[in-house]
């Protein structure tokens, strides 16, 4: 309703609501997606047993994949990861640099959870809260699995899941219902739900 009344009143504006259908457009939404990650990354919880903190990354990779689908998705991370090997301070804890050390996975993998948050979003896994839910903790599952053998380098292997997965599920678990009641703000910003080109 509100993008018809718009097109009625406005018709300028009306481009604003729908921003993936131009390719100017979805650069602003790629950048965005970064920035999104970037400030979301700067709530970071240090545990002192782990050299994996806390961080609101996650929820933010969740949001930006479900709500820009798999390729913008994916783009904004690569973009976020390339915005921090170039040396801005994007990552948790104000840091920049190349993506490596301990935490290098978890920014690796944030790519593919994007693209496979996205992916499903895109084959309408976003349509109910269950569904959302489960896509997102199959794009959690996917991080993990390139995380935590990264992880395994550094600390041990044996060490790697009580290290590197299992002090997070509780936390992951509240990111999951958040992202899930953000989708649709994040939908209303992009213009639509993401759809399989």
């Amino acid at each position: 309703m509100i993008q018809a009344l718009m097109r009625t009143t406005h018709p300028a504006l009306a481009g604003i609501i729908s921003l993936k259908k131009h390719w100017a457009g979805q650069v602003a939404l790629v950048l965005m997606g970064s920035l999104f990650v970037a400030l979301l990354a700067q709530i970071s919880i240090p545990l002192p047993f782990t050299p994996v903190p806390v961080t609101g990354q996650t929820l933010a990779v969740l949001v930006v994949g479900g709500a820009l689908g798999s390729q913008l998705g994916a783009l904004s991370l690569l973009l976020y990861l390339a915005e921090g090997a170039i040396g801005f301070p994007v990552f948790a804890g104000h840091v920049g640099g190349l993506p490596v050390g301990p935490t290098g996975g978890y920014l690796i993998g944030f790519v593919v959870m994007a693209a496979v948050v996205g992916r499903l979003a895109e084959r309408g896994w976003d349509r109910s809260l269950g569904w959302s839910i489960l896509a997102m903790v199959i794009g959690e599952l996917v991080l993990y699995a390139i995380a935590v053998p990264w992880l395994g380098f550094y600390v041990g292997f044996n060490r790697a899941i009580p290290l590197g997965f299992l002090p997070f599920i509780a936390g992951d678990g509240l990111k999951l219902l958040i992202a899930g009641g953000l989708f649709p703000a994040a939908w209303k910003l992009v213009g639509s739900r993401p759809s399989a080109d």
